[in-house]
Protein backbone atom coordinates (compact mmCIF):
# COMPACT_ATOMS: atom_id res chain seq x y z
CA UNK A 1 0.00 0.00 0.00
CA UNK A 2 1.75 3.41 -0.83
CA UNK A 3 0.66 6.62 1.33
CA UNK A 4 1.98 9.85 0.59
CA UNK A 5 5.22 12.04 1.44
CA UNK A 6 7.38 14.70 1.33
CA UNK A 7 11.15 13.86 0.87
CA UNK A 8 13.88 15.85 -0.10
CA UNK A 9 15.24 15.06 -3.54
CA UNK A 10 18.92 16.11 -2.87
CA UNK A 11 19.84 18.13 0.63
CA UNK A 12 20.18 21.74 0.07
CA UNK A 13 17.60 24.50 -0.84
CA UNK A 14 13.48 24.30 0.22
CA UNK A 15 12.77 23.64 -3.07
CA UNK A 16 14.41 20.45 -2.89
CA UNK A 17 11.26 19.31 -1.08
CA UNK A 18 8.78 17.37 -3.39
CA UNK A 19 6.10 15.00 -3.12
CA UNK A 20 6.74 11.63 -3.48
CA UNK A 21 4.44 8.15 -3.63
CA UNK A 22 5.92 5.54 -0.84
CA UNK A 23 4.97 2.35 0.54
CA UNK A 24 3.30 2.36 3.38
CA UNK A 25 5.19 1.23 7.04
CA UNK A 26 4.07 -1.64 9.02
CA UNK A 27 4.26 -1.75 12.47
CA UNK A 28 6.75 -3.90 13.96
CA UNK A 29 7.13 -5.49 17.47
CA UNK A 30 5.49 -2.88 20.41
CA UNK A 31 4.92 -0.38 17.56
CA UNK A 32 1.38 1.33 16.21
CA UNK A 33 0.68 2.45 12.83
CA UNK A 34 -0.48 6.69 13.09
CA UNK A 35 -2.33 7.85 10.38
CA UNK A 36 -0.60 11.28 10.89
CA UNK A 37 -3.30 14.53 10.57
CA UNK A 38 -0.55 16.94 11.47
CA UNK A 39 2.78 17.57 11.50
CA UNK A 40 5.07 20.16 13.21
CA UNK A 41 7.76 22.07 11.49
CA UNK A 42 11.26 22.65 13.12
CA UNK A 43 14.31 24.40 12.92
CA UNK A 44 16.03 21.11 12.84
CA UNK A 45 13.83 20.20 9.96
CA UNK A 46 15.40 22.77 7.43
CA UNK A 47 18.98 22.57 9.13
CA UNK A 48 18.78 18.79 8.44
CA UNK A 49 17.35 19.96 5.22
CA UNK A 50 20.22 22.16 4.10
CA UNK A 51 23.05 20.10 5.42
CA UNK A 52 22.01 16.03 5.47
CA UNK A 53 23.97 16.08 8.71
CA UNK A 54 21.53 15.40 11.91
CA UNK A 55 20.21 11.89 12.66
CA UNK A 56 20.00 8.35 10.30
CA UNK A 57 17.42 8.60 7.18
CA UNK A 58 16.33 5.80 5.40
CA UNK A 59 16.16 4.81 1.65
CA UNK A 60 13.72 7.67 0.89
CA UNK A 61 14.96 10.28 3.80
CA UNK A 62 11.13 11.66 5.20
CA UNK A 63 12.23 14.60 7.39
CA UNK A 64 9.13 15.80 10.31
CA UNK A 65 9.65 14.74 13.92
CA UNK A 66 6.18 15.96 15.05
CA UNK A 67 3.54 14.10 15.13
CA UNK A 68 -0.58 14.02 15.99
CA UNK A 69 -2.90 11.32 14.42
CA UNK A 70 -5.15 8.16 15.09
CA UNK A 71 -4.17 4.72 15.69
CA UNK A 72 -4.56 2.98 13.04
CA UNK A 73 -3.09 -0.39 13.98
CA UNK A 74 -1.07 -1.60 17.08
CA UNK A 75 1.36 -4.01 16.50
CA UNK A 76 2.12 -7.40 18.54
CA UNK A 77 3.07 -6.63 22.00
CA UNK A 78 1.37 -2.84 22.40
CA UNK A 79 -1.14 -2.75 25.37
CA UNK A 80 -1.36 0.87 25.60
CA UNK A 81 -3.65 1.64 22.66
CA UNK A 82 -6.06 1.00 20.39
CA UNK A 83 -7.23 1.54 16.52
CA UNK A 84 -9.39 5.13 17.25
CA UNK A 85 -7.24 6.37 19.83
CA UNK A 86 -6.03 10.13 19.00
CA UNK A 87 -2.20 10.48 20.34
CA UNK A 88 0.58 12.92 19.36
CA UNK A 89 4.70 12.54 20.18
CA UNK A 90 8.38 13.02 18.46
CA UNK A 91 8.97 9.04 17.81
CA UNK A 92 12.63 8.11 17.09
CA UNK A 93 14.20 11.77 17.68
CA UNK A 94 16.71 12.05 16.04
CA UNK A 95 16.23 9.32 13.93
CA UNK A 96 13.91 9.27 10.78
CA UNK A 97 10.81 9.62 12.32
CA UNK A 98 8.84 10.50 8.77
CA UNK A 99 6.14 12.69 9.95
CA UNK A 100 5.92 14.73 6.47
CA UNK A 101 3.61 11.41 5.32
CA UNK A 102 0.43 9.82 5.62
CA UNK A 103 1.47 7.30 8.15
CA UNK A 104 4.34 7.15 10.63
CA UNK A 105 4.85 3.57 12.35
CA UNK A 106 7.17 3.52 15.98
CA UNK A 107 7.53 2.40 19.38
CA UNK A 108 4.05 2.73 21.29
CA UNK A 109 5.71 4.37 24.25
CA UNK A 110 7.16 7.20 22.22
CA UNK A 111 3.51 8.80 21.85
CA UNK A 112 0.90 9.93 24.40
CA UNK A 113 -2.59 10.43 24.22
CA UNK A 114 -3.32 13.93 22.59
CA UNK A 115 -4.51 16.48 24.77
CA UNK A 116 -8.08 16.88 25.21
CA UNK A 117 -9.52 20.28 24.07
CA UNK A 118 -7.06 20.84 21.46
CA UNK A 119 -7.05 19.91 17.75
CA UNK A 120 -4.37 17.89 15.75
CA UNK A 121 -2.86 20.62 14.42
CA UNK A 122 -2.29 22.53 18.06
CA UNK A 123 -1.14 18.64 19.63
CA UNK A 124 1.88 18.39 16.35
CA UNK A 125 3.34 21.81 17.32
CA UNK A 126 3.61 20.83 20.98
CA UNK A 127 5.90 17.17 21.39
CA UNK A 128 9.97 18.25 20.13
CA UNK A 129 9.04 22.34 21.37
CA UNK A 130 7.80 21.95 24.32
CA UNK A 131 9.50 18.72 25.96
CA UNK A 132 13.09 20.97 24.66
CA UNK A 133 11.89 23.39 27.05
CA UNK A 134 10.61 21.43 29.73
CA UNK A 135 13.69 18.77 29.66
CA UNK A 136 15.95 22.18 29.47
CA UNK A 137 14.52 24.17 31.94
CA UNK A 138 12.71 21.64 34.56
CA UNK A 139 14.86 18.86 34.31
CA UNK A 140 17.88 20.13 33.33
CA UNK A 141 17.97 23.81 35.56
CA UNK A 142 15.98 22.11 38.03
CA UNK A 143 14.12 25.39 38.25
CA UNK A 144 11.94 26.14 41.33
CA UNK A 145 9.24 28.53 42.17
CA UNK A 146 10.41 31.90 42.97
CA UNK A 147 13.76 31.81 40.77
CA UNK A 148 14.33 34.20 37.79
CA UNK A 149 14.86 32.77 34.41
CA UNK A 150 15.91 34.82 31.17
CA UNK A 151 14.26 33.14 27.70
CA UNK A 152 16.17 34.16 25.10
CA UNK A 153 14.02 34.43 21.85
CA UNK A 154 10.81 34.17 23.91
CA UNK A 155 8.51 34.41 21.41
CA UNK A 156 10.12 31.24 19.33
CA UNK A 157 8.46 27.91 19.01
CA UNK A 158 10.40 27.02 22.29
CA UNK A 159 10.48 30.38 24.07
CA UNK A 160 7.06 30.88 24.29
CA UNK A 161 6.19 27.49 25.72
CA UNK A 162 9.29 27.94 27.97
CA UNK A 163 7.73 30.82 29.29
CA UNK A 164 4.73 29.30 30.16
CA UNK A 165 5.95 26.11 31.77
CA UNK A 166 7.91 28.87 33.69
CA UNK A 167 5.30 30.32 34.70
CA UNK A 168 3.40 27.06 35.33
CA UNK A 169 6.28 26.27 38.00
CA UNK A 170 5.97 29.89 39.69
CA UNK A 171 9.06 31.15 38.56
CA UNK A 172 9.80 34.90 37.88
CA UNK A 173 9.90 35.36 34.07
CA UNK A 174 12.04 37.44 31.78
CA UNK A 175 12.12 37.76 27.69
CA UNK A 176 14.12 38.48 24.84
CA UNK A 177 11.83 39.16 22.01
CA UNK A 178 11.66 42.00 19.87
CA UNK A 179 9.21 45.02 20.66
CA UNK A 180 6.50 43.99 18.48
CA UNK A 181 5.88 40.43 20.38
CA UNK A 182 6.17 42.10 23.57
CA UNK A 183 2.11 42.09 24.36
CA UNK A 184 2.03 38.67 23.14
CA UNK A 185 4.42 37.55 25.61
CA UNK A 186 2.93 39.29 28.49
CA UNK A 187 -0.49 37.84 27.56
CA UNK A 188 1.49 34.34 28.12
CA UNK A 189 2.89 35.67 31.61
CA UNK A 190 6.21 37.33 31.28
CA UNK A 191 6.68 39.11 33.76
CA UNK A 192 9.72 41.30 32.21
CA UNK A 193 10.44 41.78 28.70
CA UNK A 194 13.83 43.11 26.56
CA UNK A 195 13.94 43.91 23.41
CA UNK A 196 17.08 42.70 22.04
CA UNK A 197 17.14 44.73 19.24
CA UNK A 198 17.46 47.67 21.03
CA UNK A 199 19.00 46.65 24.63
CA UNK A 200 21.69 45.01 25.29
CA UNK A 201 20.02 42.24 27.86
CA UNK A 202 23.46 41.96 29.35
CA UNK A 203 22.97 45.91 31.23
CA UNK A 204 19.17 45.49 32.05
CA UNK A 205 18.72 42.04 33.20
CA UNK A 206 20.90 40.79 36.79
CA UNK A 207 20.45 38.42 39.01
CA UNK A 208 19.07 35.53 36.99
CA UNK A 209 19.14 31.87 38.56
CA UNK A 210 18.16 30.10 34.79
CA UNK A 211 18.90 30.77 31.57
CA UNK A 212 17.76 29.08 28.54
CA UNK A 213 19.17 29.87 25.48
CA UNK A 214 17.88 29.51 22.14
CA UNK A 215 19.93 31.87 19.65
CA UNK A 216 23.24 30.57 20.41
CA UNK A 217 26.84 31.94 19.19
CA UNK A 218 27.73 34.93 21.70
CA UNK A 219 24.68 34.88 23.64
CA UNK A 220 25.79 31.72 25.83
CA UNK A 221 29.22 33.75 26.85
CA UNK A 222 26.92 37.03 27.39
CA UNK A 223 24.74 35.30 29.36
CA UNK A 224 27.11 34.50 32.12
CA UNK A 225 27.19 37.76 33.19
CA UNK A 226 23.52 37.96 34.36
CA UNK A 227 23.57 35.09 35.77
CA UNK A 228 24.32 34.53 40.25
CA UNK A 229 26.40 32.06 41.65
CA UNK A 230 25.64 28.27 41.54
CA UNK A 231 23.09 29.48 38.06
CA UNK A 232 22.65 27.56 35.28
CA UNK A 233 23.00 28.06 31.91
CA UNK A 234 21.03 25.46 29.28
CA UNK A 235 22.18 26.07 25.56
CA UNK A 236 20.33 24.67 22.83
CA UNK A 237 20.74 25.01 19.76
CA UNK A 238 24.51 24.72 18.88
CA UNK A 239 27.19 23.52 21.29
CA UNK A 240 29.62 26.12 19.55
CA UNK A 241 27.93 28.86 21.83
CA UNK A 242 28.93 27.44 25.08
CA UNK A 243 30.83 29.62 27.02
CA UNK A 244 34.62 28.70 27.88
CA UNK A 245 34.39 26.19 30.33
CA UNK A 246 37.24 27.73 32.95
CA UNK A 247 35.14 31.05 33.11
CA UNK A 248 32.06 29.16 33.52
CA UNK A 249 33.54 27.51 37.10
CA UNK A 250 35.07 30.68 37.89
CA UNK A 251 31.78 32.25 37.94
CA UNK A 252 30.32 29.02 39.63
CA UNK A 253 27.72 28.76 37.31
CA UNK A 254 26.69 25.58 35.41
CA UNK A 255 26.64 25.23 31.73
CA UNK A 256 25.67 22.59 29.15
CA UNK A 257 24.14 21.57 25.63
CA UNK A 258 20.89 19.83 26.04
CA UNK A 259 19.30 18.01 22.89
CA UNK A 260 15.84 17.16 23.28
CA UNK A 261 14.96 13.15 23.66
CA UNK A 262 11.71 11.40 23.30
CA UNK A 263 9.90 11.28 26.61
CA UNK A 264 6.41 9.87 27.18
CA UNK A 265 6.57 11.35 30.63
CA UNK A 266 7.26 14.48 29.59
CA UNK A 267 4.42 14.59 26.98
CA UNK A 268 1.93 13.58 29.96
CA UNK A 269 3.42 16.08 31.94
CA UNK A 270 2.53 18.69 28.98
CA UNK A 271 -0.62 17.44 28.13
CA UNK A 272 -1.95 17.81 31.78
CA UNK A 273 -0.55 21.54 31.45
CA UNK A 274 -2.35 21.90 28.35
CA UNK A 275 -5.64 19.98 29.39
CA UNK A 276 -5.37 22.63 33.26
CA UNK A 277 -5.38 25.19 30.85
CA UNK A 278 -1.44 26.69 32.06
CA UNK A 279 -0.11 26.22 28.69
CA UNK A 280 -0.56 26.49 24.36
CA UNK A 281 0.60 27.31 21.40
CA UNK A 282 0.62 29.24 19.38
CA UNK A 283 0.18 28.76 15.74
CA UNK A 284 1.89 30.92 13.44
CA UNK A 285 1.10 29.24 9.89
CA UNK A 286 -0.48 26.01 9.07
CA UNK A 287 -0.05 24.98 5.47
CA UNK A 288 -0.63 21.60 3.64
CA UNK A 289 1.52 18.69 3.18
CA UNK A 290 2.46 19.52 -0.28
CA UNK A 291 3.44 23.05 0.80
CA UNK A 292 6.58 21.98 2.88
CA UNK A 293 9.06 23.68 0.60
CA UNK A 294 6.99 26.75 1.56
CA UNK A 295 7.33 26.16 5.39
CA UNK A 296 10.95 25.69 5.51
CA UNK A 297 11.85 29.26 3.52
CA UNK A 298 9.05 30.91 5.94
CA UNK A 299 10.55 29.51 9.11
CA UNK A 300 14.56 30.17 7.90
CA UNK A 301 13.51 33.94 8.12
CA UNK A 302 13.49 33.74 11.78
CA UNK A 303 10.59 35.83 12.26
CA UNK A 304 7.89 33.41 13.64
CA UNK A 305 5.38 33.83 16.30
CA UNK A 306 5.43 30.25 17.72
CA UNK A 307 5.29 27.23 15.33
CA UNK A 308 4.32 26.11 11.94
CA UNK A 309 2.40 23.02 10.77
CA UNK A 310 1.52 21.17 8.12
CA UNK A 311 -1.74 19.73 7.43
CA UNK A 312 -2.00 16.18 6.27
CA UNK A 313 -5.28 14.36 6.90
CA UNK A 314 -9.04 15.96 8.62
Amino acid sequence: MKMRAVSPRAWGAPENLVPVEVDRPEPGLTEILVRVHAAGVNPVDWKTRAEGAFGSWGDTPILGYDVSGVVEEVGPGVTLYSPGDEVFGMPRFPEQTGGYAEYVAAPARRFAPKPAGIDHVQAAALPLAALTAWQGLIETAGLRAGQRVLIHAAAGGVGHLAVQIAKAHGAYVIGTAREDKHAFLRGLGADELVDYARVDFTEAVSDVDVVLDGVGGEYGARSLEVLRPGGHLVTLPDPGGLPDAGLARERGVHTGWTVVEPDRLGLLEIARLVEEGKLRVEIDTVLPLEDAAKAHAYGEQGRTRGKIVLRIAG
